[in-house]
């Protein structure tokens, strides 16, 4: 066979991703907003595996990955420049704003990145994919190692992060996270440990991958988000209070008496546990069970074990059943399900929908 036909071949592979010198179409419009952590980190040391501070801003990062300018425009806002420890409600509600703001008024942005830190990447992705009303992609990605430090692994991340957010292939998937070159849904991403490879998508598995070639998805998510989702953050300036209980042998049940409602991470509620929520649903608390890992599709746990420790259970208000949602992820969601309603029987349609 000639060997013209094999570099034609070649040819034809390596463009599906791979921006050429001379092409006509116009590169795509990526707007980047930094918000700070390990990607921005520092170190007094550099070269070595010590501690880092958060000092890079925006403009540094993107520079910093020059194969960038073969695949997007870039336009970059500092939005903070913290570690995401310090990432608060806050913050996601600042944040989701900016961006839903910046999608109705820039109609040629292809999509977001956001940079972020990888303790609280999850949860912020999470929100961003509640309430960003719009079917361009957003993409939250971080680094596991500061730019300055040992194999730093924030430029490719960035580099993917961008391509991923170019792509038309992104769009209607919902928020996104980007790390070690898998496509996560926000929903489902987690990090499992602090160092390569540690971000995952549980058993619910990853959306696509992003090769030296092309940014490619094998499936998308189907729960309601972005731009079908019901809730609108644009003049909200503060969240309702939901707090996390976590159970174990011997608890005896406990509630911030500050919070509108409570998230129990739990495989089994004891009986004290079970007589404790169910007073507290009585006078109003809304009561929301989990498993720990966020990976059961069982009934409400607590409205199981209860029953027999309270006669008047079956008067009680329900228990909202938590299906494949960690318990940080089911606290965002209650949070906003209660600016809608405080109603346990259409919480439990929101969660069943989201």
């Amino acid at each position: 066979m000639p060997l013209r036909f094999f570099v034609t071949l070649l040819l034809v592979v390596v463009s599906v991703d791979t921006p050429w010198a001379g092409t006509q179409q116009p590169l795509p419009t990526v707007m980047v907003i930094a918000t700070g952590g390990t990607i921005a980190g520092e170190q007094p040391e550099p070269g070595t595996l010590g501690r880092y501070d958060v000092k890079r801003g925006v403009r540094e990062l993107v520079a910093a990955v020059p194969a960038i300018s073969r695949y997007a425009q870039i336009e970059s806002e500092q939005f903070s420049n913290v570690s995401s420890s310090h990432i608060t409600p806050q913050h996601w509600l600042a944040l989701a704003q900016r961006i839903n703001a910046l999608l109705d008024q820039r109609a040629d942005l292809a999509g977001v990145v956001v940079t972020h830190g990888t303790s609280r990447l999850e949860e912020t992705a999470f929100f961003l994919h509640l309430t960003v009303k719009s079917d361009r992609p957003v993409v939250v990605v971080g680094a596991q190692r500061p730019s300055t430090g040992v194999s730093p692994d924030g430029p490719l991340n960035l580099l993917s992060a961008i391509r991923v957010a170019a792509s038309a292939d992104a769009r209607n998937k919902g928020a996104l996270a980007v790390m070690d070159d898998r496509i996560i849904s926000a929903r489902d991403v987690t990090k499992n440990y602090g160092h390569g490879g540690g971000f995952d998508g549980a058993e619910m598995g990853v959306l696509g991958t992003v090769s030296n070639f092309a940014v490619e998805f094998f499936y998308q998510p189907i729960r309601r988000h972005t731009r079908s989702s019901e809730f609108d953050v644009s003049s909200l300036r503060a969240l309702p209070r939901v707090d996390i209980a976590y159970s174990y042998g011997g608890a005896p049940g406990f509630a911030d008496p500050a919070a509108k409602a409570m998230i129990v991470a739990t495989t089994g509620l004891s009986e004290e546990e079970g007589r404790y929520f169910d007073a507290r649903k009585r006078s109003g608390l809304v009561v929301a069970t989990t498993f720990p890992s966020g990976m059961s599709d069982r009934l409400a746990l607590g409205e199981q074990n209860s029953a027999a420790a309270s006669p008047n259970s079956a008067q009680d208000p329900p228990y909202v059943a938590v299906k494949h949602l960690m318990p940080t992820k089911a606290r965002i969601l209650m949070m906003l399900a209660l600016t809608k309603t405080q109603d346990p029987v259409e919480i439990q349609r929101i969660f069943n929908s989201y």
